[in-house]
């Protein structure tokens, strides 16, 4: 099919996206990669009356450190993601969940903040943001603000980012030293995740002293398996301590009925491949 028709616009700063956001009215829809909001478009699932492109804003690109802190831009493609040097030294787990989304030429299209933006609670990055702690920065006509990934996924595909606003760059605490790993649950390859663990480890002389645990497409949003971090802390970095652990990953848990699973299904999986997620992490 082919969209209805939409007046375009591709500003080359932030203050001019949202601008043309402000003068567009809440029928307008911002435009990243793409990989999301182009096939919704050509159902006529959605007709904006203006597509503002960010596409030519620069400062939206690219990773970089700030003190304890990697930034990721928003409009970073998940290609340059899951390659940065930064990215796997300082956020492992972020790198490795990018290295399973979707197909390669999804990758080099789609990007970091128009994913988590989007909000797909099978999406393979809400988890790993959410687990490592992540603080998003977002952009409108009263200036920024931050929001952090506990607070900013609000339903299924929804977000806490209010009409107006733009997703600037993601805001991630460094991890160094910690080992990671993203289990990742379908039926096909490149498929959406039917549930996924996002697991990150800091392991010290044999025993675990912290973890972050986030699972994917358990809820209306991204999950932290709180029960499972605290069952880790102190234990030895062993197969058997870590399966006991992972017994607690369903906890809390209110996963959808679907036709590629059901709810019981989808909490069985959520245990075991939290054990098998943090077992690669620390080579258990």
């Amino acid at each position: 099919m082919i969209p209805a028709a939409f007046d375009y616009v591709a500003p080359t700063t932030v203050d001019d996206a949202v601008r043309a956001l402000a003068e567009a009215g809440e029928d307008a829809k911002v435009i990243a990669g793409g990989q999301s909001l182009l096939p919704v478009l050509r159902m006529r699932l959605a007709a904006p009356s203006m597509l503002v492109d960010l596409g030519k804003v620069a400062e939206l690109r690219g990773v970089r450190e700030d003190g304890d802190t990697l930034v990721v831009g928003a409009m970073t493609t998940h290609y340059d993601v899951q390659r940065d040097p930064l990215v796997r030294e300082h956020a492992r787990l972020l790198a490795l969940a990018t290295n399973v989304v979707a197909d390669p030429q999804v990758r080099h299209r789609g990007t970091f903040g128009g994913s988590l933006a989007h909000a797909d609670p099978a999406g393979d990055l809400l988890a790993p943001a959410l687990a490592l702690d992540a603080e998003l920065v977002v952009a409108g006509m009263d200036g920024r603000r931050t929001i952090p990934a506990a607070e900013f996924f609000a339903d299924f595909f929804t977000t806490s980012m209010r009409s107006g606003e733009i997703l600037c760059e993601v805001r991630v605490p460094k991890k160094t030293g910690w080992s990671a790993h993203y289990e990742k649950f379908n039926r096909v390859a490149q498929a959406w995740s039917i549930v996924a663990v996002a697991a990150a480890v800091l392991v010290d002389d044999g025993t675990i002293t912290e973890a972050r645990v986030g699972l994917t497409n358990m809820a209306a949003t991204p999950v932290r398996a709180t029960a499972v971090e605290s069952a880790l802390v102190g234990q030895p970095a062993t197969a058997e301590a870590i399966t006991a652990a992972a017994q607690h990953a369903a906890e809390g848990t209110s996963p959808a009925a679907d036709g590629n699973a059901d709810a019981e299904f989808r909490q069985h999986l959520a245990r075991v491949l939290t054990s098998r997620a943090v077992s690669a992490a620390v080579g258990a």
